[in-house]
C-alpha cells in the first residue's frame, strides 16, 4: 500500500490524498501542494500512513514543501484580498442583472486564479460577466455553480438544534438522505421540521439510520402476535430507542391491557409445523363377483 497524507483546503472540507516524498508532516501543520488547479495552501489532518489503493484518486499529487511562515503570510493576505474580491464580483452581477447568488470567492495560493461560487435556479449567460472580471483582477477568472447543500456548508450557521452546521464543523462529504429514513425513525414528515437550512433533507437523519435498520430486523412487526410474561397478545407500538414493545394482552381483561415490555421478553409466536395425516389404513380388494354371497344361494344342509 502506498504512503500518504491526508490534507483538506477548508475547516470541514473534504479529505485529500497526497504523496509525502521524503517529507513527513504531522497531523496539523500546514503543507503546500500541487492540485489540478494549480498550487494550494492546506492543513494536514492525517499524518502520514498507508492507505489502500482503491481510496485514491489517481495520478496522486505530490506535497511540495511544508509551509513556512512566509507560506502562511501569503495565505492570510490572500483571504483578505477574497474579502475585496467578493465586494466587486457582486457589483458586477447587480450591474449585469444576472439571476445568481454569489457564495464565495477565493484566490489559488500563487495568484493565478479567482474562483466565484455561486448558485442558481437554471443555467447562467456570465461570459460578458467573466470579461469583465478578468480585466479588473487581470488573472484567470473561474465562475463555478454549486447546490444549496455546498451553499450552506461554506456560509455555515445554526440548524434546527441549536447547534452550528454539521456540514460546516465536520462533514466531509454529503450522503445521500432520503424520506425513508424519516419514516423508519417514526419523526413527522412535515417538510419544516425535517429540513435543514439548506432546505433538504437534516443530514443527520443519517446518523442513526444503521442502527435503525439493525433494530426493525430484531423487533415484531406491528400487528403480529407475540408471546409476554402476561401471556398473548398484538404488537401496537415499537420503541426503537428504548427497545420496548407496546402489546394489548388479552389474557387480563375482556377489552385488552396495554403493557410495555422489554424486547428480550418478548417472543415471537412461530408458525405450527403442518401436522402429518396418519397413513390410511390398507383396503382389502373387493372380492370377485363369483365370490360374494347371495341371498338367493340355497344354505346347505347339516347331514351331522
Amino acid at each position: 500500500m502506498p504512503m500518504v497524507v491526508g490534507v483538506r483546503f477548508e475547516n470541514a472540507g473534504k479529505l485529500y490524498y497526497f504523496n509525502p516524498g521524503t517529507l513527513w508532516p504531522a497531523a496539523g501543520e500546514a503543507v503546500i501542494v500541487e492540485t489540478a488547479r494549480g498550487v494550494e495552501y492546506a492543513e494536514v489532518v492525517m499524518g502520514v500512513c498507508e492507505v489502500p489503493e482503491q481510496q485514491i484518486a489517481a495520478p496522486l499529487k505530490d506535497v511540495l514543501r511544508i509551509a513556512t511562515q512566509g507560506d502562511a503570510r501569503q495565505h492570510e493576505l490572500n483571504q483578505e484580498k477574497e474579502r475585496t474580491a467578493f465586494e466587486v464580483c457582486q457589483k458586477k452581477i447587480e450591474e449585469h442583472n444576472l439571476e445568481m447568488k454569489l457564495v464565495d470567492v477565493e484566490y489559488t495560493f500563487d495568484n493565478t486564479k479567482l474562483i466565484a461560487y455561486f448558485t442558481a435556479n437554471g443555467r447562467v449567460d456570465f461570459r460578458s460577466l467573466v470579461k469583465d472580471l478578468a480585466a479588473i483582477f487581470k488573472i484567470r477568472i473561474e465562475l463555478k455553480q454549486i447546490g444549496v447543500r455546498d451553499e450552506a456548508k461554506m456560509i455555515g450557521g445554526l440548524g434546527p438544534c441549536g447547534r452550528p452546521l454539521c456540514c460546516a464543523q465536520f462533514l466531509g462529504d454529503f450522503q445521500p438522505v432520503s424520506i425513508k429514513m424519516a419514516k423508519e425513525q417514526n419523526l413527522s414528515l412535515n417538510p419544516t421540521k425535517i429540513s435543514g437550512i439548506c432546505g433538504r433533507l437534516m443530514c443527520c437523519l443519517k446518523y442513526e439510520q444503521d442502527f435503525y435498520e439493525q433494530m426493525r430486523k430484531k423487533m415484531p412487526r406491528i400487528g403480529r402476535e407475540v408471546i409476554t410474561p402476561d401471556g398473548r397478545g398484538t404488537v401496537l407500538e415499537n420503541n426503537v430507542l428504548k427497545e420496548t414493545v407496546r402489546v394489548r394482552n388479552f389474557s387480563r381483561t375482556e377489552t385488552g391491557d396495554i403493557n410495555d415490555y422489554a424486547l428480550a421478553d418478548i417472543q415471537r409466536v412461530t408458525a405450527a409445523p403442518p401436522v402429518k395425516k396418519p397413513p390410511a389404513a390398507e383396503e382389502k380388494p373387493e372380492a370377485p363377483e363369483s365370490e360374494k354371497p347371495r341371498d338367493d344361494m340355497e344354505t346347505p344342509l347339516d347331514k351331522s
